[in-house]
């Protein structure tokens, strides 16, 4: 049967699906103008801040970066440390969070509580007395260094998310594999991990990319230019006097921003998994 609306309730639904298609706009174009910018400016020898097509389309401000000091030693520092701290920060995050998922305990619910309170510290609060102390061990100036600090900086969160993504995992299948004598370090790399391998690409593309994008921590525990990663190289292309190379800058945000593309476009397709375990329990 039909459902007929009165015009009045006709025009109402008209209009507040054209508020809504107005809206989704506004924010798409709030995302795609800034994406924009940089393509035509990295092609443009006359770039500005101006959202234009190019004066004449030139390679001119990639060929202007594609040098060892200004591209690929600051990137192959960026690879090494966020790469770096990112397999660590994967690694604790499960070991923390396997107990944390198969035990009970009444301290769980603080201990997590005190995670995600962790979370929520802003990261310059706690910048003078993590300096004071790198000074003191000798870390300051140093990449394994600033690969600890990223390292704690992003534990918090990445064991809140494994822990959650290990709940997924049903139980019974680690208690078959204890059956047959396996231990819980074994149980954990070979049952647990790659059934929630979705999880685990999550952790590592958001651990990755937070690290990626950080300038204030390495630009206050690196002191060394050549030890500079490209997040903090990019300050380079604003000069002293408000002169700002925008083409360069441009192209080298697109070369910078290939790492985190192509980390994305690799594990794609076990972002796309899910759990449907449940049925692996049963029969």
């Amino acid at each position: 049967m039909a459902l007929h609306l009165s015009p009045r309730r006709r025009n109402r639904r008209r209009t507040r699906r054209l508020a809504a298609d107005i809206g989704l706009l506004v924010c798409a174009a709030a995302f795609v103008l800034p994406l924009a910018w940089v393509v035509l400016s990295a092609l443009d020898p006359r770039a500005d801040l101006r959202v234009k097509a190019p004066d004449g389309l030139t390679l001119d401000n990639f060929e202007a970066i594609w040098t060892d000091d200004i591209t690929f030693t600051p990137l192959l520092n960026s690879l090494f440390l966020c790469g770096g701290a990112t397999a660590l920060t994967v690694v604790c995050a499960a070991l923390a969070a396997y107990p944390l998922s198969r035990f009970r305990s009444r301290l769980n619910r603080p201990f997590l509580l005190t995670i995600l309170f962790a979370t929520s510290l802003p990261i310059t609060a706690i910048m003078v007395p993590v300096y004071a102390l790198f000074v003191r061990v000798d870390l300051i100036d140093t990449l394994q260094g600033t690969i600890l600090f990223f390292t704690a900086s992003q534990l918090p969160f990445a064991i809140w998310l494994m822990k959650n993504f290990m709940d997924g995992v049903p139980k019974e299948l680690e208690e078959a594999a204890w059956t047959d004598g396996a231990s819980s370090m074994q149980s954990l790399a070979r049952i647990v991990l790659p059934l929630m391998g979705p999880g685990v690409s999550v952790v590592t593309v958001f651990s990755f990319v937070m690290m990626w994008g950080n300038f204030f921590v390495p630009f206050m525990l690196l002191l060394t230019p050549d030890q500079m990663p490209a997040s903090v190289s990019i300050n380079e292309f604003f000069g002293n006097r408000g002169m700002v190379a925008y083409g360069q800058l441009a192209a080298f945000s697109i070369v910078y921003s290939t790492p985190v593309i192509l980390l994305y476009v690799l594990i794609a397709r076990r972002l796309g998994g899910g759990f449907a375990l449940g049925g692996a329990v049963k029969g």
